[in-house]
């Protein structure tokens, strides 16, 4: 199926959830904002799979000062 994570169209497997999605990006849950169709999406439901069509946006924190 086909999503698309920040503004790129990605094929993804059936059943793929968010919390997937970030592990094959290399990703921290705890360290970025995930937004599904324009909603920003609590951490708690990273484990909800994703359809095709989605659109996902992720945001990465960066520390500094």
């Amino acid at each position: 199926m086909i999503i698309t994570v920040n503004g790129q169209s990605r094929e993804i497997a059936a059943g793929t959830s968010v919390s997937s999605l970030l592990s094959e990006m290399k990703l921290s849950p705890d360290r970025v904002a995930v937004e599904l169709n324009r909603r920003l999406l609590k951490s708690d439901r990273y484990g909800q799979a994703l359809k095709d069509g989605d659109e996902v946006e992720i945001v990465t924190f960066v520390g500094g000062g």
